[in-house]
């Protein structure tokens, strides 16, 4: 059985500010509304099919390092908080190619963030979620 790995080092820019440097973790999760489409009659629950589409329910959940500095995750996030942005990861820094693709996530919401999330003699880290927005794939 061929397989293929790759070493996880993606890249992520949010708000169109390159955070690949501060970043940790990065996890897209590509999700559709369940849609029952079960009727009277039928023997088991029915979800969606060819006919019915339901809505994208995505998210994008990311850790950064905090930092203060211009251009970085404070200087980014902050402003973003309760407006909706874009985030564009690929999984590695090579030209965007159908083994490189690039995910657009356009018109995603952050909730909440937390300015200060500090612990005695560890790196401040913050995990940040990015809700619905249209999530597109890009090969080439």
């Amino acid at each position: 059985m061929a397989t293929t790995t790759y070493l996880s080092n993606p890249t992520i820019t949010i708000n169109s500010v390159d955070l690949q440097d501060q970043c940790t973790s990065a996890v897209i999760t590509y999700a559709f509304d369940q849609l029952e489409t079960t009727a009277f009659g039928d023997t088991a629950r029915k979800f969606g099919g060819a006919t019915v589409t339901s809505l994208q329910n995505n998210t994008i959940e990311v850790e950064l390092f905090q930092s203060y500095a211009a251009s970085e995750t404070e200087a980014t996030i902050f402003g973003l908080t309760g407006i909706t942005t874009t985030l564009v990861l690929k999984p590695t820094s090579a030209a965007v190619s159908a083994t490189n693709p690039s995910y657009t996530l356009t018109g995603c919401y952050l909730a909440s963030h937390s300015p200060i999330m500090a612990s005695l003699g560890e790196l401040s880290v913050l995990t940040l979620t990015f809700a619905g927005g249209v999530l597109t794939k890009a090969v080439a």
